[in-house]
């Protein structure tokens, strides 16, 4: 009875296998790849095809660019022409803006970092009546929208309006509630007994936290500095507010430069538009798995 049973369970495991490996017919195929195949569609509308629409017009020239057709250059292809233009309109003020835009976000998001990550840290370790009040506070960063008028008379008060440490206090600032969260469901993946671990061992505070908790925070260092170094370089509305003038001109407000009541040059538009996009779209590519890990660790436990 055994052995009939045995041959019976032996001679049904090849059905099984034939019927895995059976020819994959369309219907098969579009009902196992139907949502991928959606995905990637949806991808392609929203993310390619205005890029190449942007490619597209700056490479045509100001005649053309007019027109607003999304269609290959007719004239030739302008984006040399294009490129030196946008390079050297108002004294390569671009170039300016590139660096004055590199040091906004290089030192905004290193504060962001550094700060988030130890708020972050206390308030997942450390219990205590006032973590609620805390909490609050940083869920009231992410809601309250910023009064900009009050901000302006502060930062006058402080002597830092039209300043760039003034700008670089603004976009960590308005960045940090973001950040804490991120961190804070970040550590309590990590085990307590790590922390216990390394005060046996005599480290204290600040050695606890920079050599042994941070490192383990690298997955979501990274996700904090892609995410937030491509608001603060695309940031358009706190540059126009609190860091007004040429000098201090950061690549968004060089839009300005092409666009007025009286006329505009499209293709030198899109071209400054082509230029400021590709820093943050290759940030995107080469951290895109590191974005990924450090945006869902800690979304089931704690």
């Amino acid at each position: 009875m055994t052995l009939t049973r045995t041959l019976t369970t032996a001679g049904s495991k090849p059905s099984k296998i034939r019927q895995d490996r059976r020819p994959l017919t369309f219907k098969r195929f579009m009902r196992k790849y139907f949502l991928g195949i959606i995905a990637i569609l949806a991808s392609i509308v929203v993310f390619i095809v205005p890029f190449a629409f942007i490619f597209v017009m700056a490479a045509k020239n100001e005649q053309e660019a007019s027109l607003f057709e999304f269609s290959l250059p007719q004239q030739g292809w302008y984006l040399w022409e294009n490129f030196l233009a946008v390079l050297q309109t108002r004294d390569f003020i671009i170039l300016r803006a590139f660096v004055n835009s590199t040091i906004l976000t290089v030192v905004s998001v290193a504060i962001m970092v550094v700060f988030a990550a130890m708020v972050g840290y206390v308030l997942q370790r450390r219990r205590s009546r006032w973590n609620h009040v805390i909490n609050l506070f940083v869920f009231a960063g992410l809601i309250v929208p910023p009064a900009v008028v009050p901000t302006i008379w502060v930062m006058q008060s402080l002597g830092i309006f039209k300043t760039m440490p003034g700008m670089i206090l603004i976009e960590a600032t308005f960045g940090l509630s973001f950040c804490i969260l991120l961190f804070r469901a970040f550590v309590s993946t990590i085990p307590k007994e790590l922390d216990e671990a390394a005060v046996i061992d005599g480290a204290g505070p600040i050695r606890l936290f920079f050599t042994v908790v941070l490192p383990l925070l690298r997955p979501v260092v990274v996700t904090v500095i892609v995410v937030q170094a491509v608001a603060v370089f695309n940031d358009f509305t706190n540059p126009l507010y609190f860091l007004p003038g040429d000098a201090n001109a950061t690549v968004q407000l060089t839009l300005y430069n092409f666009q007025s009541q009286a006329a505009s040059q499209w293709n030198l538009l899109f071209m400054d538009i082509l230029l400021i996009t590709i820093p943050p779209l290759v940030m995107y590519i080469f951290f895109n798995r590191q974005i990924v890990a450090g945006m869902t660790s800690g979304a089931v436990k704690g």
